[in-house]
């Protein structure tokens, strides 16, 4: 077993005053933070390793004691160590939404999560803590993401300079209309995997450490257009005139009509997406983490679908039909 798991071991034991404590895989993570599950008596906690030289636990305990005062439930911080980058945490369960997500408990679910994401949005407009600000640097930065790993490294795909300019003009735009959005709290992973389904308060909350001020719809495209599970388009608009409605309730965003938001909801999606298969081509290059993989197909048909009703991605859609995706029907 590795030294830091042993490191970890000893610490869980004397913060719980337990011997031989059996830790167990809880979740997988893309980063280098591991999650485990750890038992005393009848009751569970969750410990969270995260090494000081690759993760910083600052943000997380920070957001987490926000996103709690907001109303949101998040994993409660009971003992940290941060020498040793070692958190002990309140279990949320096991029931992620992706695992129990189907048909008939859908609405329910998304509903719940929602909720919990107007009230992070109107919430956190009147927070001190000053976020890392999602701006054009960053919008460029991820969309990047997939013309530096998946296009040469993950596909072999190689640009001319024109194709090579285009997509710049293309990621340009897509940044523009990210921040011509009301800017609010950004949880940046908002979805299946990280929403758990808990018997009070559900959704519980995970993941939410790399949160930034950004725009309105990042959120709701994470967890209506996810990565690793697709609705039917019609009832993601459905879902998204629910959330307008709240908005409108909250008084958050009062002047943005629902065609407002479907738009900028649909670029914001494609921003999003771009970077995902980006990082997952850069997980498996990288990391050595070929699992998400199978999620690439489905990340970038979202893309596809909104470029072709959208002028300004008609480049991004003929790149994607005619050099991305017949390499990934072959990878």
């Amino acid at each position: 077993m590795d030294q830091r798991f042993e490191q970890l071991k000893v610490w869980v034991e004397a913060v719980l005053g337990i011997c031989d404590a059996d830790l167990s895989p809880a979740s997988s993570d893309a980063s280098f933070r591991r999650y485990f599950r750890v038992h005393q008596g009848q009751k569970s906690f969750i410990v969270m390793d995260a090494p000081p030289d690759k993760e910083d636990c600052g943000p997380f305990i920070k957001i987490s004691a926000a996103m709690a005062g907001f109303g949101l439930n998040v994993p409660q911080i009971l003992e940290q160590d941060l020498q040793q980058g070692f958190l002990l945490l309140s279990d949320l369960g096991s029931e992620q939404y992706l695992q129990v997500l189907n048909e008939n408990n859908a609405g329910l679910l998304y509903a719940d999560a929602m909720i919990a994401l107007v009230n992070l949005q109107t919430n956190s407009l009147d927070s001190e803590i000053d976020l890392p600000v999602y701006d054009h640097k960053l919008l460029m930065a991820e969309m990047n993401l997939f013309k530096d790993w998946l296009l040469p490294q993950q596909l072999g795909v190689s640009l001319n300079d024109e194709q090579s300019a285009a997509l710049d003009k293309t990621f340009e735009w897509l940044a523009l209309q990210a921040l011509a959005q009301p800017q609010v709290w950004v949880h940046r992973d908002y979805h299946s995997r990280n929403l758990m389904r808990t018997k009070v308060d559900s959704p519980g909350v995970l993941d939410f450490q790399d949160a930034v001020l950004g725009p309105l719809t990042y959120d709701l495209v994470s967890l209506l257009k996810d990565c690793y599970i697709t609705w039917p388009r019609q009832r993601v608009e459905a879902w998204l005139a629910d959330y307008h409605r709240q908005l409108q309730a909250a008084g958050l965003a009062a002047d943005v009509d629902r065609a407002q938001l479907l738009t900028w909801f649909d670029c914001m999606g494609v921003q999003r997406h771009l970077k995902a298969a980006g990082i997952f081509a850069r997980l498996n290059i990288r990391d050595g983490k070929s699992g998400y993989l199978t999620d690439i197909p489905r990340t970038l048909a979202y893309i596809t679908e909104v470029a072709e009703q959208q002028p300004e991605l008609t480049f991004l859609g003929a790149l994607l039909r005619s050099e991305v995706l017949p390499r990934l029907v072959d990878d």
